[in-house]
């Protein structure tokens, strides 16, 4: 094998068909040569940012040529790579699609800080997008995206939302938290067959003021007896609904001592 400095002036001068073979190449600096070849156009350029395994170096070369990065398609490259530096990415990120900015958010490889960050630009543009739009980031966004759905409470958006496999109970959970909700989403959400199940989605349905009674009273039987206790005390209950849990402590309690005295 050719030592890596004659790999990398080889690098620099190869015609085209010899490139597709450099671009599996480890050496980093043979790599940064290969960005020197007036040859590399921008399909084989988009190949090479495919690896995971490329170098920050490398990276920050690319990111700062402007004849590369007026391409759509290597922007996106470059914003969502593993290794591009917080730095760099934040600006291609504001400057990507949404459903692009979904994808991204959605890549496994793309780092939590990046995700996040592509995350909080979609949320930012909910309020101006149209009805399909929500519709489909609904249905396939990430659980905050989901979740900052719910709580803007457009009706038509809300199931789809609550169906999105991605959305997780601790979304749901905040959302719950807050009581500035559209009036129908908290009935939504307990009537809904997954979420209604969850013991801890069950508590937060009944410490929420807009939660239908009739949904709440079906949800009392299946919490404990402490979890009910505590409840007493939540300052979202009204006064009819926290004196129906205070009874409700109170028999199952002289339910309990009765047990107990049997047992002696």
């Amino acid at each position: 094998m050719t030592a890596p400095e004659e790999r990398a002036e080889r690098a620099r001068v190869a015609p085209r068909q010899e490139l597709r073979g450099l671009l599996h190449e480890r050496n980093p600096d043979v790599l940064l040569s290969l960005l020197e070849n007036p040859e590399l156009e921008e399909d084989l350029l988009l190949l090479l940012l495919q690896r995971n395994d490329l170098p920050v170096e490398l990276l920050d070369t690319v990111a700062r040529r402007r004849d590369w990065m007026r391409g759509y398609r290597v922007k996106l490259r470059v914003a969502g790579h593993p290794h591009t530096p917080r730095l760099l990415a934040v600006p291609l990120i504001r400057q990507l699609y949404l459903f692009d900015l979904v994808n991204l958010s959605l890549i496994p490889s793309t780092p939590a800080e990046i995700r996040r960050i592509a995350e909080d630009s979609i949320i930012a543009k909910l309020a101006q997008l149209p009805l399909g739009q929500k519709l489909a980031l609904a249905r396939r966004g990430s659980a905050r995206i989901a979740a900052a759905l719910l709580m803007e409470g457009v009706s038509r958006v809300i199931a789809p939302a609550l169906d999105n496999s991605l959305l997780t109970e601790s979304q749901v959970l905040k959302v719950l938290a807050r009581e500035d909700l559209a009036e129908k989403l908290p009935a939504m959400i307990a009537s809904h067959p997954k979420w209604s199940c969850l013991y801890n989605v069950r508590m937060a349905l009944v410490r929420h003021p807009l939660t239908p009674l009739s949904r709440v009273l079906s949800f009392i039987p299946d919490l404990t007896i402490n979890d009910l206790d505590a409840l007493i005390d939540a300052r979202s209950l009204s006064a009819p609904l926290r004196d129906y849990i205070r009874g409700e402590v109170a028999v199952r309690t002289r339910a309990s001592r009765k047990r107990a005295a049997q047992v002696k």
